[in-house]
């Protein structure tokens, strides 16, 4: 199974708010941390955007919050889950 995780920080709004969207579908996920500019250029690699949350779910990258949240209401969070 591909990992579902959040580049996020403590200080970011919409990091909580991914992650309580998460957490309401019973999602596991973890967090990573973004202090330095070495997590920044690792996140810069991975997405192409540099804010947080960046949020992953089985491997795929599913963008910001905004993001997020329009996959859920879509359904198409509940696609990347299921298959």
């Amino acid at each position: 199974m591909k990992k579902n995780y959040i580049y996020c920080s403590d200080t970011c709004p919409f990091c909580q708010s991914a992650y309580q969207l998460l957490e309401s579908k019973g999602i596991p996920f973890k967090k990573r941390y973004v202090k330095d500019q070495n997590d920044w250029d690792e996140v810069m690699e991975a997405t192409g955007r540099n804010t947080v949350p960046q949020v992953f779910i089985n491997g795929t990258h599913m963008g910001g919050f905004d993001d997020l949240y329009a996959a859920e209401q879509s359904g198409k969070l509940d696609d990347i889950l299921n298959g």
